[in-house]
């Protein structure tokens, strides 16, 4: 907020059904939550994050910021390297999609599953434009029935969780054997929080509170802080060890500690202060990878992060099977804003097409079950009521207390990653922000994934493949495991960011080759 300076977090994260338990799931023989199907599904969050932050700071009504969106799904656009990229199946697979969603597969392969798409097809979604007009339509009734802007914004909200599209959230789960009541959608609610923060130097990283992994980038830069990361030279096979070591055990403390904090007591004043740092840096091993996943460290108080105290979690390597293409689609998007009075939003919405999708609706509910843990002693095990500890993480950063940037990316555990090696690009080696979100980069694997069935691969790290003629052979006589990938490969995240730029006054706006993103300014 450019006029009080304040900055806060939304918590727009679903949660899980009311019916929703590990025995639930156990009892069917899951091990972990399945990607595709009706169970896979939370409560959906974003209608409620949406018209939140219009209430609270928007200015323009959600006829007007849903104005371009319908249009655009309801003239379609040009089909896309990523879209094309996840959506190019098989006849065969294009038959099972039809069979197992099918739903989904007349709104993504238009309709026409007996040939691919092509790249510059116009790609609509007439059955979304619809129900986005439905719901700036309930807000113009209820304003010209005499009702204020935050009425008006109540209607849109009441539209969703408690009118038609809850009655067919709720008559797709009933049909489909899913969770979701119309009381699990009446009772939603996300709520404002104070962000975490972290320092580096003069900049303070604020993210969101532990119901994602957001506090894992300050905590890698705080380990950092202190390390000459210049004198080593930028992605010299050092300074790749040490950065990647810091992301490593900062990994292990999300596995051991992290989740809704609702549920959890999780010890992050420890993990945030400078004094965890000193004892996370003193963990590393200069020189030698670890090999596997290092151990968690042990904070300053000993909570051990639970209404009961936590094992040391034991996590098992998994060897990497070939997934279906499906659950291969990933459809995180991030977006960040700032307006020419130095207010600005950091937004990293998501929702994936591999379970069914709301029909006549053209709406994702997405698959963020899949982030719960079906281990009742991990921080993030599935409970009626609670947040999964999702990836989408966005960010902010300030410099002596005024904005300096807005950045975040997608793709699930390199989060944080990406946004580790931007920050330091920017402000360590000085680079330009598009330079800065152009160079090459890692992806260590040297922990479990975020979405089931949690693949372990110890001491795995991507490189992309600059970066691997580079410095890999170096990196692998340390010890890395090392799986070279495409230059701009888009599994190494997307980042997006607004820089402030001292000079001039203004701002400086970075887009990411590496998926379909752009900067803009006007």
């Amino acid at each position: 907020d450019a006029e009080t300076g304040e900055i806060r977090s939304y918590c727009g994260a679903g949660v899980a059904p009311k019916e929703a338990t590990i025995e639930f799931f156990r009892e069917k023989g899951h091990e972990n939550i399945p990607h595709m199907g009706i169970l896979a599904q939370l409560i959906p969050a974003s209608p409620d994050a949406i018209v939140a932050i219009l209430d609270t700071y928007g200015t323009m009504s959600f006829g007007e910021i849903s104005g371009e969106a319908t249009r655009l799904a309801s003239e379609g656009f040009p089909v896309h390297r990523m879209m094309l990229n996840h959506l190019d199946l098989s006849i065969i697979e294009r038959i099972g999609f039809r069979i197992l969603m099918p739903y989904n597969a007349k709104v993504y392969l238009d309709g026409k599953w007996w040939r691919t798409l092509k790249h510059g097809q116009r790609f609509r979604q007439p059955d979304l434009a619809r129900t986005l007009q439905a719901m700036a339509d309930a807000e113009a009734k209820a304003i010209e029935a005499g009702g204020t802007r935050s009425d008006g914004l109540q209607a849109v909200r009441d539209y969703f969780y408690s009118g038609p599209i809850s009655d067919a959230i709720v008559k797709l789960h009933e049909e489909e054997g899913g969770l979701i009541t119309r009381e699990d959608l009446a009772n939603y609610s996300g709520f404002w929080e104070q962000p975490l923060t972290g320092t580096y130097g003069d900049y303070t990283i604020h993210v969101n509170q532990t119901w994602n992994q957001g506090a894992v980038l300050p905590m890698v830069l705080q380990t950092l802080e202190r390390i000459d990361l210049k004198a080593m030279g930028h992605n010299s096979p050092q300074y790749l060890h040490t950065v990647i070591q810091a992301v490593e055990l900062a990994m292990a403390d999300r596995e051991q500690y992290f989740g809704d904090p609702a549920f959890v007591d999780v010890p992050i004043e420890d993990l945030l202060s400078k004094e965890y740092a000193v004892a996370r840096r003193e963990a590393m091993t200069p020189g030698t990878a670890f090999g596997k996943m290092p151990p968690a460290g042990t904070p300053p108080s000993e909570k051990a992060g639970g209404k009961e105290t936590f094992r040391q979690l034991e996590v098992s390597p998994t060897t990497g099977k070939e997934k279906h293409p499906l659950l291969e689609i990933t459809d995180t998007s991030y977006l960040a804003v700032t307006d020419r009075w130095g207010n600005s939003i950091s937004l990293t919405p998501s929702d994936f097409p591999q379970s069914p999708m709301v029909p006549g609706t053209g709406l994702c509910l997405g698959i963020r079950m899949t982030q719960f843990r079906l281990d009742p002693n991990h921080p993030a095990a599935l409970a009626p009521g609670k947040r999964p500890r999702i990836t989408p993480n966005a960010c902010m950063v300030t410099k002596n207390g005024k904005l300096f940037m807005t950045f975040g990316t997608p793709e699930g555990d390199q989060q944080p990653q990406a946004l580790v090696q931007v920050f330091l690009n920017l402000l360590v080696f000085g680079m330009d922000i598009q330079d800065a979100i152009d160079a090459p980069r890692f992806r260590s694997r040297n922990f479990p994934d975020s979405f089931s069935p949690h693949e372990y691969r110890p001491g795995l790290l991507n490189l992309e493949k600059s970066l691997y003629e580079g410095a890999g052979k170096e990196l692998e006589a340390m010890g890395y495991k090392i799986d070279p990938v495409g230059d701009w490969h888009y599994e190494m995240g997307a980042v997006c960011a607004i820089v402030g730029d001292a000079e001039s006054g203004g701002l400086i706006g970075g887009a990411d080759p590496r998926q379909e993103n752009w900067a803009a300014g006007k």
